[in-house]
């Protein structure tokens, strides 16, 4: 049995995460059931694409995550099933899974074909993902469930990295799409009317200062030193980030 990791944009109330696993219960009943994310950037297949690509090395090497910020749900795109290095996505071809494809070592890709025989037009995540990931889960093998297709033909044309800002969290602090090889040594991070300095991490600032730093999944992040960045900085999912000297005016 693989695990199966949850990476949405349902929210951590209301009824949908809990259908969803209730589904996986139904399918492959006693595989764990991971929560990695519930608060991806809501109808935000770009934005989430670099935080499910951030979060991915962390899972479990034989996951399956089932991915799902869909906001063209019931649309004619395809649903797709991809592997990269040993582990199994399952969501929707609108980006979302474009750049776990781009920084794989070896991945395949494939379109469902499978049908449950109920399929509503608006919860593809309960009534076709959540079935298919658990049969992943179960060691069904993907040809069983769908027919292959070439990587190239999977949507999502973004940047490798994009400076703005892709996640704010539950503290305020704003995670942006730029990895750690983008970081321009000693270079403060202007966003709005603000410059920000570097720090390795919170201690090395006081408390109230914002500053810029490298995070623990690999991302660009904005903080304040025992605030909330976000609150205090005016900032929001979306805004542009550039580096520069601290004098520079964006």
């Amino acid at each position: 049995m693989r695990p199966i990791c949850l990476f949405t944009d349902f929210g951590t109330t209301g009824p949908y995460v809990g259908q969803v696993k209730a589904a996986l219960h139904v399918h492959a009943p006693g595989v764990p059931v991971i929560d990695l994310m519930a608060d991806a950037p809501a109808f935000d297949p770009m934005a989430s694409a670099y935080l499910l690509a951030a979060l991915l090395p962390q899972m479990p090497a034989d996951a399956v995550i089932m991915a799902v910020v869909d906001p063209g749900v019931g649309g004619a795109r395809l649903p797709l099933i991809v592997q990269v290095d040993g582990r199994f996505l399952v969501g929707p071809d609108n980006g979302l899974l474009a750049l776990v494809l781009r920084r794989a070592v070896n991945s395949r890709v494939w379109a469902i074909t499978w049908r449950p025989q109920t399929l509503s037009a608006t919860f593809h995540g309960r009534d076709l993902f959540a079935p298919v990931a658990a049969a992943l889960a179960a060691g069904t093998r993907p040809d069983d469930l769908a027919a292959p297709l070439s990587q190239g033909m999977v949507g999502g044309d973004w940047p490798d990295d994009l400076a703005r800002i892709v996640y704010i969290d539950p503290y305020g602090n704003a995670m942006t799409g730029l990895r750690e090889s983008c970081v321009l040594a000693d270079q403060f991070l202007h966003v709005g009317n603000y410059a920000l300095p570097p720090a390795r991490t919170y201690s090395d600032t006081v408390p109230g200062a914002g500053f810029w730093y490298v995070n623990s999944i690999g991302l660009v992040e904005i903080s304040v030193n025992r605030g909330h960045a976000a609150r205090q900085l005016t900032l929001n999912v979306g805004d542009v980030v550039v580096w520069g000297e601290k004098n520079v005016s964006i």
